[in-house]
């Protein structure tokens, strides 16, 4: 048997042979669309996409609206009496190097967990890390010092790293590239809904009348619960790839999967391919990828210091609460209309993101040159700041629809969200005490942050359009037109059934017919 590496360029003419790979090197699709000769019908494709979506994004919407608001728990619980209040356990400092823990324990087990969505079942996985992570933040309520915050911080950091990267992959398997960014979107910004529905919870849990429990306190078992029940969800209700999707009939799933036929990228192989780790090491995208995931969240630090800043304004803590609800519905309206102009806006991925960090940074000027007593214009200003948000969702799409070689995949998952870990670990480090309430050095520090990822952005989109360049000028590929598997039937018999090129698990350099989106 041959592997994807050893196949040698062969004419139509040739008599040898036909070139043959082994089963466990291609995609997990093979067997489902090989030897097929299927023609796949427009309105057939839509409603079975139709039907994915209603399976799909209901789920990935509600547990990524979990997992921000329950990491951001920390946060909103900083005016809920954690800080100051009669059941205070820690103090700023502390407070600050407890969102890094979180964050630091993300980047130690970031590579185990992309390994173990390699080789497990994505959505049982996943499931399983939510378990955890609701066990976890419940614990947060009986947590009476650092070491016992600590510890609670530390497993929600170890689980939250499956789930960005198993939905990066989870989205790739069942959307064309067309499609990926805007489904990306539509996930991430439950971020904006998860504000939202704390700053609410918050609110309601400041009117709770009793002796036992502080409103931070209460907080935190309110999102466990809820979180612990998503888990279940999950569980029972998600598919870990189009391939055995439970909701698609035997039909709809070759359907589901000639529809991403186009992405040249296949749906996944449970097989870790060294050669594909290596190459992905070595592509210079993969560090752009993660230069920009690095340097765009360090500013991510705001969002766990939102409510100290708007407080900082000089809002009661009632007000800031309340208040806090704005913050998700713009970053709700911010990532849709990026996310939307990076879908139709022609070769315009980088673009939108610029455009977005152009945003952000007059927001933070005008939040540095403000004078204090301008609480409303500060309270915009910091409000129009908030789409830096943005272009990093544009970013998680356009890596999943630039990588092609499941190993691969993975791992540049695995690259940019360890890339995400660095940036926000450093994050919170900036904002001391000495610099509030206006916090002038935090916010320059986001300027400078902010216009930086917008120049990694553009120099992405530069290098990916060279390459495709280059390729256009190569010509077309005929190297891996002509690959067979070997398929025994029930009866005994063996028959050879042509492998479409793209479910070989080609790499994207592999591949030379593979063209960047832009």
């Amino acid at each position: 048997m041959e592997s994807n590496s050893s196949l040698e360029k062969r004419s139509v003419e040739d008599a040898q042979p036909k070139p043959h790979i082994a089963n466990q090197e291609v995609d997990v699709a093979a067997e489902l669309a090989a030897g097929n000769d299927f023609v796949l019908d427009p309105e057939e494709a839509a409603r079975v996409r139709r039907k994915i979506d209603w399976h799909l994004m209901p789920l990935m919407c509600i547990l990524y609206m979990m997992q921000f608001a329950d990491k951001t728990t920390l946060g909103q619980s900083a005016v809920l009496g954690l800080l100051n209040g009669p059941k205070h356990y820690i103090n700023q400092s502390q407070f600050n190097l407890l969102n890094t823990i979180f964050y630091i324990f993300f980047l130690g087990f970031e590579w185990p967990q992309n390994l173990a969505l390699q080789y497990l079942p994505v959505g049982k996985w996943m499931s399983f890390n939510i378990l955890v992570w609701s066990v976890a933040l419940l614990s947060h309520t009986a947590a009476k010092n650092f070491g016992q915050f600590f510890a609670c911080r530390a497993f929600l950091g170890i689980c939250e790293g499956a789930i960005t990267p198993g939905f990066m992959i989870v989205t790739s398997m069942f959307y064309t590239r067309q499609e990926q960014t805007q489904r990306v979107g539509y996930w991430f910004l439950m971020n904006g809904a998860a504000i939202i529905m704390l700053g609410l919870v918050a609110y309601g849990t400041l009117h709770i009348q009793n002796d036992v429990l502080e409103p931070w306190q209460w907080l935190m078992i309110i999102t466990g619960v809820i979180t612990f029940v998503v888990a279940v969800l999950f569980w029972f209700f998600f598919p870990d790839s189009p391939a055995n999707a439970w909701f698609l009939t035997a039909e709809e799933r070759v359907v589901a999967i000639e529809r991403i036929k186009v992405n040249q990228a296949g749906v996944e192989n449970k097989h870790f391919k060294k050669e594909q780790f290596v190459e992905c090491l070595r592509d210079p995208k993969t560090w752009l990828f993660f230069l920009f995931a690095a340097i765009s969240n360090v500013t991510n630090s705001l969002s766990n210091q939102r409510q100290l800043i708007v407080a900082g304004f000089g809002f009661t803590p009632l007000q800031t609460t309340l208040l806090g609800c704005v913050d998700g519905a713009v970053e709700i309206i911010v990532i849709y209309c990026t996310v939307t102009s990076a879908t139709y806006w022609k070769n315009g991925r980088a673009y939108s993101g610029i455009l977005a960090y152009a945003v952000a940074i007059l927001g933070s000027i005008l939040v540095n040159t403000l004078p204090s007593e301008n609480r409303v214009g500060l309270l915009f200003s910091y409000w129009i700041a908030i789409s830096s948000i943005a272009p990093f969702v544009v970013m998680l799409a356009w890596v999943g629809s630039t990588t092609a070689g499941h190993t691969k995949r993975l791992t540049t998952n695995a690259v940019v969200m360890i890339g995400y870990a660095v940036g926000n670990s450093a994050g919170p480090q900036y904002w001391l005490k000495k610099y509030q309430p206006r916090n002038h050095v935090p916010w320059t520090i986001l300027t400078v942050c902010w216009a930086v990822s917008a120049l990694i952005l553009l120099a992405l989109r530069v290098y990916l359009a060279r390459e495709n360049a280059a390729r256009e000028h190569e010509g077309p590929d005929a190297q891996y037109e002509d690959v067979y598997i070997t398929e025994k039937k029930q009866d005994g018999t063996v028959v050879d059934k042509k492998v479409d090129k793209a479910f070989l698990d080609l790499t994207d350099i592999q591949n030379r017919d593979f063209r960047y989106v832009l």
